[in-house]
Formats: structure tokens, sequence, C-alpha cells
């Protein structure tokens, strides 16, 4: 291999979309042809791939085919509940049975590889990716990232289905400063090797085929350059052998970091730190040449991450078939009761004064609320290629479910935005209703990616909308709709039940009508600590104990002024319809043998 073909193998570049699907520019066209493209991003269809694996393998003087790379985060033309939402369901057989059908609809499009899961802990709310990930525990985390790199790559990557899995990003991403994405991130080294590194230790060992480092600078040094941790803690101590993928744009990036001069200088750091794929910056296509001209890299280091490259593509069998037999023609889609029963098994019934589950007695329900009739947003952020027509709506579903009752809708206020003229529409619909249904909370787009958030209460007037509903006396259950727990405790004080009902994907309606009607039993519980105010953030289970623990009676504790130091609902939190009872309790006596053994040596000090 000559010197471009070898960096061509290092470097992604990226399709694009157009009103008829996707597409190829006709640099990028160029690219692959001349061997300066290895891998491909943002591209999906058997149909287009097909033809761009055939021009790597037939047009080029290697003939090597392409990586192909999407992002699959929850659900590829199904979507599924965002992970946040899929992690409250605390269970890794449903976990591995989403991304197992997520990966059988993305092979069926061409696609090899997603990036994908997402194992960052998060424990700020404000940070908006906290979205796509499992929440604040470590061993929730790294459950969930094993359940989904087994569904992603099955047993074997070269069977029908299977995708190379990508965990990120590598490490930490979720504590940046003030939940600021893409802020840097300054925590302890003990944090680092309890909290956030376990997820990653766990996946490498599950067989994760990639890696991707984050965007940020950890303590100083930028993780796309982050040599200790790449290929000290993870080549070294962890062995991990696959692909190191940098994410969008990050090796540029490393110049507004202040640690690179130019390209050359990013390209350098970055192969030497251990990235092997230069997503989208054209860092190694630009630089690497003459970085080895001048010695700061060598040809054996660029070597072994070609060799990794290749190594990953023929474990994916792209060298025998590249199209993998995919088929041309657009995959079913993955079956309708997986996605109920992840939807339904995602809510969490945080309140309930027994208005849940809806009493068969009701005749009339008012269903109020920009996220009502919404099927646009049920899906949240990454919906990858996912029909936004396509999802239940809320007020969709419940009509399907209650056909016998008289269900009148009115949205009173957008999501965001100060027009407030419809809330006395909103209001009259509600004054003779058996039960208000409130439909509040956030767009897709307000979580997920350069999505962080100040202020977490209602955007908009929602919050008066709501307010003014309450005040009629009615019953109200509130569906809260988003992709981060809200604050917004004068809800969860005067509303009949609060749910938190995220956003749940392709069947989000049926499933919440499941929920409201009794016909599935509640079982999600928060993955994340639900904070009161925005002031008590990081909030989150087990941080480590004080020296002066709150005491109500003692004013030198730690707590607050002007709020209690609980959070509104605990890590686990999670109620059902179900009542338990523990009585007659008795307790057989055991006797334990017992034998003293070996002897004490005590020396006394002096």
């Amino acid at each position: 291999m000559t010197l471009e073909e070898k960096v061509g193998q290092l470097s992604m570049a990226a399709g694009g979309y157009a009103v008829t699907g996707p597409l190829l520019g006709g640099d990028v066209t160029a690219d692959i042809r001349a061997g300066r493209v290895g891998s491909l991003l943002n591209l999906w269809g058997a149909e287009v791939i097909s033809a761009v694996q055939k021009m790597a393998i037939e047009e080029t003087r290697l003939g090597i085919p392409l990586l192909v790379g999407f992002d699959v985060l929850h659900g590829h033309r199904t979507i599924f509940p965002i992970p946040l939402a899929e992690a409250a369901a605390f269970d890794p057989a449903l976990w591995a049975a989403t991304a197992r059908a997520s990966a059988a609809e993305a092979a069926q499009d061409g696609i090899s590889l997603v990036f994908a899961p997402m194992l960052d802990v998060a424990r700020d709310p404000r940070w908006g990716r906290i979205a796509e990930g499992a929440g604040e525990d470590p061993l929730v985390a790294a459950e969930f990232g094993k359940a989904k790199v087994f569904g992603f790559q099955g047993a074997n990557l070269e069977e029908p289905g299977a995708v190379a899995a990508t965990v990120k990003h590598f490490c930490a991403y979720g504590a940046a400063l003030a939940g600021r994405d893409y802020a840097s991130v300054d925590i302890s080294e003990r944090t680092l090797h309890e909290a956030y590194l376990p997820p990653f230790a766990a996946t490498v060992a599950a067989g994760c085929a990639a890696v991707m480092p984050a965007f940020m600078d950890l303590a100083g040094i930028p993780m796309t350059a982050h040599r200790p941790l790449l290929r000290g803690w993870l080549r070294g101590k962890q062995r991990f052998d696959g692909v190191i993928i940098s994410d969008y744009n990050a090796l540029a990036e490393l110049m507004r970091h202040g640690v690179a001069a130019d390209l050359v200088d990013a390209a350098a750091l970055a192969l030497v730190a251990g990235v092997d794929i230069d997503m989208m910056s054209g860092a190694y296509h630009k630089g690497l040449p003459r970085a080895i001209a001048e010695g700061r890299v060598s040809m054996e280091e660029i070597d072994a991450s070609v060799r990794r490259v290749l190594t990953l593509k023929q474990r994916l069998g792209l060298f025998d078939a590249a199209c993998r037999q995919r088929k041309a023609e657009t995959p079913s889609p993955a079956p309708g009761p997986l996605a109920r029963e992840a939807a339904r098994r995602a809510i969490v019934l945080l309140t309930n004064k027994g208005a849940l589950p809806l009493p068969p007695s009701l005749e009339k329900i008012s269903v109020i609320g920009p996220l009502a009739d919404a099927r646009r947003e049920m899906d949240g952020p990454w919906a990858a290629a996912g029909d936004r027509e396509k999802p239940v709506a809320i007020l969709e579903g419940l009509a399907a479910a209650l056909p016998d009752v008289e269900i009148r809708f009115a949205a009173g206020v957008g999501i965001e935005g100060e027009d407030d003229s419809g809330i006395i529409g909103a209001l009259e619909l509600c004054r003779d209703a058996d039960v208000i249904v409130l439909c509040v909370g956030e767009a897709a787009a307000m979580s997920g990616e350069a999505a962080s958030r100040a202020d977490l209460g209602l955007p908009g007037r929602q919050m008066e909308l709501a307010k003014a509903a309450l005040d009629l006396g009615k019953p109200v259950v509130a569906l809260l709709s988003s992709g981060r727990p809200l604050t917004v405790p004068w809800l969860f004080e005067r509303a009949a039940a609060v749910l938190a009902t995220w956003f749940l994907g392709v069947e989000a309606g049926n499933a919440i009508a499941d929920v409201l009607t009794g016909r599935f039993n509640p079982v999600g519980r928060l993955p994340v600590t639900w904070p009161r105010a925005v002031g008590q953030i990081p909030i989150f289970l087990g941080p480590r104990p004080t020296g002066r623990p709150f005491a109500p009676n003692d004013s030198y504790t730690s707590k607050y002024l002007d709020i209690s130091v609980r959070p509104q609902f605990y890590f686990g939190h999670g109620l059902s319809y179900s009542c338990f009872a523990i009585s007659d309790l008795r307790a057989k006596k055991a006797k334990l043998p017992f034998r003293r053994d070996g002897r004490i040596h005590r020396r006394d000090r002096q």
C-alpha cells in the first residue's frame, strides 16, 4: 500500500441527504475512487451503499471495501425509547433485543458500523446528552453497554444482521462543566476510575469493536489526544485491540483546544495517542504525510492503525461480500410488539394519588398540552432513519384504547414561544371533564447533542397552562415527555398523578395508553436522581459522606438555606398499581458452629 492509500483507510468522509434520499457528493466520490477514503458516515440505504461499495471494490487499485457508519442510538428505521428511558426498564434482555432489532434494520440498509451505545455516566440533567445514555450509575451503564454490544454484534460479526458497535464517548464526557456540551471536564482520579471508566472496561471485555473518544478535554488534555488513557489505559490495561474512531471533526478541534498549531500537529497528536480513524476533519489526509516526513509519527504506527481497520473489515465479512447480501428493498420494521413493550416498560409512575389506573366509568376526558398530538416529537433526539410521521401520538393512543369515552383535545400553548391565547379555549374543554390528561415537556430537539439547558422547568407558557388546569379542581394526570428530569415541584405537589413518559419512540401513544388504562402495570424505575431545583445539581446516588451530614436541628451541617437537601425523587424511584404488604413474619432459630482457631498477638503501644 502507498502512504496515500494507508491514510485513506484511516479517513472517514460523510454522505448527505436530498429530498429523494441519501446521496454522495462529487468530491467524496472522487476520493473513494482515488483510495483516499476508507469509511463513510451518514449514508444509508442498500441500493446507494451497494453502488458505493462496488465503486470502492471495482474502481480502486486495491479493491478494499468501505466501512459505513451511522448513528443508531435507539433504533434505525423503527425508533425505540431514548436510551435514558430504556434504562428505566432495568432489563438487559430487553436492551439487547432492541439493539438486535436495530442492527438487523441497519445491516439491511447497508450499514456495517454503528456509533452506539453511549456509555457516558451523567449526573447533571442540564447536559442534553443525558438522554442518550443509561443515567448516573456506572454499574447500570456497564450492564446497559454489555447488552447493547451483544445485541448489535451478536456472536459473530459476519452473521447476517450484525453490525460493529462503537462505545462512546471515552470518557467522562457526562461531567462537562456546568452541564454545557463540549465544555471541559476536571474530576479527581478516583472519580474517573470509580464512576466513568467502568462502563468502558465492561464493554471492552464484552468485545466491542470500536471506541470513540469524546470531544472535550479532561484535566487539560483533549480526549482525542489523550495518550495516557487511549494507549495506556484502553489499549494497555484493558487490552483493547479494536478500532478507535474520532468524533466528528475532533482532530481539527485540537487547534481550538490550544494543543495543536495546525493539522499536521493535530494528526500527529491523535495518531500517537491511538486514534485510528479521523472522522471528517481531513487532518490525517492533510497532515500525516508531513508528520511522517518530519519523524513525528512512524510508519509502524500508521501500519498498526491500518491493520486494525482492515481487521475490522475482515471480521465484518466485507472482503467476502461487501454488500453482505443486503436486499435493496426497504426492510420490514422491527416487530411492533417489541417497540411497544420497550416503550411501556420505560414509563415511570412518579406520583399517584389514586387517579390511576383510569377508572372504567369515565365518560369524558380532556387532553391538553402541546405534546398530546405531537407525533414528530415522540421519537426524541437521534431518530436516525426513522420516519417522523410514524410514531403514535398520545392523543391517538388514548382514542384507540378508549373508544367509548368522549375525548376532547386542545393544545392550549406551543412547546415553546409566548403565545398563550389558546389557554382559555383549552380550559373550556376541561370544565366538565372527568379527568384532565396534561401532556407537557420538551421538544425532541431540546435534548441530545448541543442541547444543554440552564432552566429545567417547562419551556414556553406550558407552566401557565398547567397551573390554570390544576386550578379547575379536576383530577389532572400529567405526562412529562422529555429527555431529562424536569424541575416542576409544584406539579408533583398538585397533580393527581405524574408520569415520566420521556421520548418513547414509534409506539409512544399506545404504550402510554396501556399504562394509563391499567392494561400494563408500570414497572419503570428512575435511572437518574430527579432534582427539586437546578441548584442541587449535580445530585446522584451514593456521594461520599461528609463529616457534617445534614441534621435538621444543627445549623452547621451540609444543607441549603432555601430548599431541602433531598431530591424530588431518588435513583430507583418508581410506583406501580400493585400494593405490597408483609405480615406474620417469623424467624427460625439457627445454630452456627463456632470454633476458635489460632492465636491473637497483642502489642501494646508504649
